[in-house]
């Protein structure tokens, strides 16, 4: 069942019709909660086993922590160390399988450098752990796709990066892992599944479940976009799949589970510099006393992070507090002829890593692997992993779901596929690619423009040169945020979900963090474009401008603050505009 992928205002009440029985579709087999990397490639995993789906998340999808991670697809060089093999090798197969099979047009490769400080024993005992990183890669399913690593002296370095202070080193090592926007990959994959029959519906929350006898057969939910008075809507399911990250714990507790799993949060913080604060061709990874720092180019910028901290705040909104900010700069700088400071720094973000805990260990220790469970029958629970092996993650799940619907109806449920399975716009890519100029030529757009589009949407970008041949005003690039065209936030409304201002600024574009203002002078262009789609009055356009301003202007007061608790104190006197 192949229907149309776009995730516009129509599509979302067509989803929650059907979700809730009201389209006289019925029960569904499985209904995902939870509209993160993990959510929505449980749901994508599902609908292409021949399952009817949906999925539900309370805000916006990626709005957590699969909108704020270090935005890579990578194997995790640290865990080598903690000799965890098995991690590793999943997870550069996964990356391999991005790269080359399942979103070539959103993953690309990145060089690193990793510094050498002692000489001697270090250049073989790194080399020997990138050696056996590369043969790992080289043996998934899929081609490595990236370059071997390759050894460099300190002259190379000097040449390769000429801001990094190479008295202090021997040399280094190159190696190369992927990057992803993380929101957009999150958002392609959950239109992949609207696209193969799945009902995909955000603002909607969770407030219970529905049970007979011991087994949840479905959840009780509220659309967060009809008001505070609206009814609630039961959408029934013969199998609930949690996929709510660090709301793990809440869930359990509505359900009454009696704590299958434990999840532990953990804040990383990332900072956002102008590409030119740094010269260099390549990334960094360097060890600090706690974790690691990376350094890593993304488009005109350089995003560099991060930190690996316990939360126990508000998790919607993490914030990054004065010293957050000032640890990362202080190690950035130790490594830097010329130091950043507070004045260099264009966006700050902050994210909650799910980990599994059950343990005293700090954050930084506890493993990244994940956990599937079924506490209670009809449900089954989801929680750890990372970004990388997101389809790993989703395919569990629904094996486990596979599981309780064999013992419940008789229903044939076939392997996962998601490994063959490309994402909407890798299809026509590379044809387009190709075709860039020729694009260029027939739209009118600088071929820049082209080559910008193709790496947001590949082969969806036909969708958004559409709107630019019919309306020719929104080829012009956005005021206050000249990266982005015009074309993507109407795109973005009538295509992607976005339906506040905060979700075009913070997620469908990077706006509110590749700008020294954060966004406000972008958000009233922005917002009065969202409202020719979204059918806004004047008074409701005012209000989303002036929601994002003070999220923005109570973001930038808890980054003075010294501590978390400071920080969230200031942060939370904002609250989400639903």
């Amino acid at each position: 069942m192949t229907r149309s992928s776009a995730l516009g205002p129509d599509a979302r009440d067509q989803a929650l019709a059907a979700m809730s029985g009201v389209a006289g579709q019925g029960e569904l087999d499985v209904l995902v909660v939870g509209g993160g990397i993990v959510g929505v490639g449980t749901a994508l995993d599902a609908v292409t086993r021949g399952l009817s789906t949906g999925l539900v998340e309370q805000r916006d999808i990626a709005s957590g922590t699969s909108s704020r991670s270090s935005k890579l697809i990578h194997g995790g060089l640290r865990y080598l160390e903690m000799l965890d093999f098995g991690l590793v090798r999943e997870a550069l197969q996964e990356r391999g399988l991005l790269l080359t099979r399942l979103a070539p047009h959103l993953v690309r490769p990145v060089p690193f450098l990793y510094p050498l400080t002692h000489r001697g024993w270090e250049r073989p005992y790194v080399g020997a752990g990138l050696a056996l990183y590369d043969g790992m890669a080289m043996l998934g399913k899929a081609e490595m796709g990236v370059p071997r690593h390759r050894h460099l002296f300190r002259r190379q370095v000097a040449r390769i990066a000429p801001d990094f202070k190479t008295e202090t080193i021997s040399g280094a090592i190159r190696y190369y892992d992927c990057q992803v926007d993380d929101a957009r990959l999150a958002l392609t994959i959950a239109r992949t599944a609207a696209a193969h029959g799945a009902h995909v519906a955000t603002r909607v929350q969770v407030v219970g479940f529905l049970r007979e006898g011991e087994r949840v057969v479905g959840v009780r939910a509220r659309d967060l976009e009809a008001g505070p008075d609206s009814p609630e809507i039961e959408i029934r399911a013969r199998v609930v799949v949690n996929a709510a990250g660090v709301w793990t714990d809440e869930i359990q507790e509505m359900v009454g589970g009696r704590g299958s799993l434990h999840v532990q949060a953990s804040k990383g913080i990332h900072l956002v510099v102008p590409r030119d604060r740094i010269r260099s061709e390549a990334g960094f990874i360097v060890r600090t006393e706690k974790s690691v720092l990376f350094v890593i180019p993304w488009g005109r910028h350089w995003i560099i992070g991060t930190t690996d901290t316990p939360w126990s705040l508000d998790k919607a909104h993490p914030a990054a507090s004065k010293a957050d900010i000032d640890y990362i700069l202080n190690h950035v700088n130790a490594i830097l002829r010329e130091p950043l400071d507070h004045e260099d720094v264009e966006g700050v973000y902050a994210g909650l890593r799910p980990l599994l805990s059950g343990e005293s260990e700090p954050t930084s220790r506890i493993s990244r692997e994940h956990t599937v469970v079924t506490p209670v029958p009809g449900l089954v629970m989801i929680a750890g992993g990372k970004l990388t092996t997101y389809r790993v993650m989703g395919r569990d799940a629904v094996d486990a779901a596979a599981h309780s619907l064999r013992t419940t109806v008789n229903l044939t449920i076939r392997d996962s596929i998601t490994d063959r399975v490309p994402l909407l716009g890798a299809a026509d890519w590379e044809t387009r690619s190709n075709q860039r100029v020729l694009l260029a030529r027939r739209s009118g757009l600088h071929v820049a423009r082209i080559d910008h589009l193709l790496g947001r949407y590949g082969g969806l970008v036909d969708e958004v040169l559409e709107l630019v041949s019919s309306r020719r005003s929104l080829g012009a690039p956005l005021e206050g945020a000249e990266d982005y065209l015009a074309a993507e936030v109407v795109y973005a409304v009538t295509h992607e979900g976005a339906r506040h201002l905060d979700d075009l600024l913070t997620r469908r574009t990077r706006i509110s963090i590749e700008t020294f203002d954060r966004g406000v002078g972008a958000a009233p262009g922005v917002a009065a474009l969202m409202a020719g789609e979204l059918g806004w009055d004047a008074a409701r356009t005012a209000d989303e401008v002036d929601h994002y301003r003070r999220r923005v202007e109570a973001e930038r007061q808890s980054q003075l603050k010294l501590t978390d608790q400071e920080a969230d104190e200031a942060r939370v006197k904002v609250a989400d505009i639903v």
